[in-house]
């Protein structure tokens, strides 16, 4: 089994239970409250900031060109998803001076704390472990979101949310993260994989931590 597949069995149950997170089947089904939505773009975006000092920092631990330029591909936020959030924001009227001022939540912060704690510690193959849940689950949340509801993708509003996770694009570029991974991993021992298993585990968490946190819109 990949290193990539074990990562997921061991996370099944917490990622089976995004999709059923009342935040998440809100846009799924277009009736999420606007204002919890405000306050989840507006976290997620300052989320991202952090997001992208952890690939920074895996640049500096890369052991070859090739992955450090893969890294170094991500820190202008997810190839494009800084638009999407920008695009959302300015149509919810958040203004610049109003994400200027944004703080992150508590659990936002602990978030990317253990992110960068991980990133700051450990080898290229952690770092691409604490940011793979994220980038992995999204995917996973936008394919059964149109498989659930497939005019999801036309909603008038959460639509443009929806197709920019259930893309070919965002798809190929997830292969390329775990592509990578098990090139890292070839002769990782059975010990090291435990520990990148706990880091996705932890991260996994966090994720489903972010849509409660957004869903209650909790600082």
């Amino acid at each position: 089994m990949k290193v990539t597949e074990r990562l997921l069995a061991a996370t099944k149950e917490i990622w089976d239970a995004y999709n059923e997170h009342p935040f998440v089947l809100g846009l799924q089904n277009g009736t999420l409250d606007r204002e919890k939505f405000r306050f989840y773009i507006i976290q997620d975006s300052v989320y991202l900031i952090d997001f992208a000092k952890v690939f920074a920092i895996g640049v500096a631990k890369a052991k070859s060109l090739e992955t450090a330029n893969l890294f170094a591909s991500y820190i202008p936020v997810m190839n494009g998803e800084l638009n999407v959030h920008e695009g959302y924001l300015a149509r919810l009227g958040v203004t610049e001076e109003e994400m200027k001022a944004a703080r992150p939540s508590l659990d936002n912060l602990s978030y990317t704390s253990y992110m960068l704690r991980v990133a700051y510690e450990e080898g290229e193959a952690e770092v691409l472990v604490s940011i793979l849940s994220c980038a992995l689950s999204y995917e996973l949340i936008g394919k059964r979101i149109v498989e659930n509801r497939p005019e999801a993708l036309e909603d008038p509003f959460y639509g443009d949310w929806v197709k920019g996770y259930y893309s070919e694009e965002y798809a190929a570029a997830n292969r390329e993260l775990t592509e990578t991974l098990e090139k890292l991993t070839k002769d990782y021992s059975e010990e090291q994989i435990a520990h990148l298993i706990d880091i996705f585990i932890a991260c996994s968490r966090y994720e489903m931590d972010f849509w409660e946190m957004s869903w209650n819109m909790k600082m």
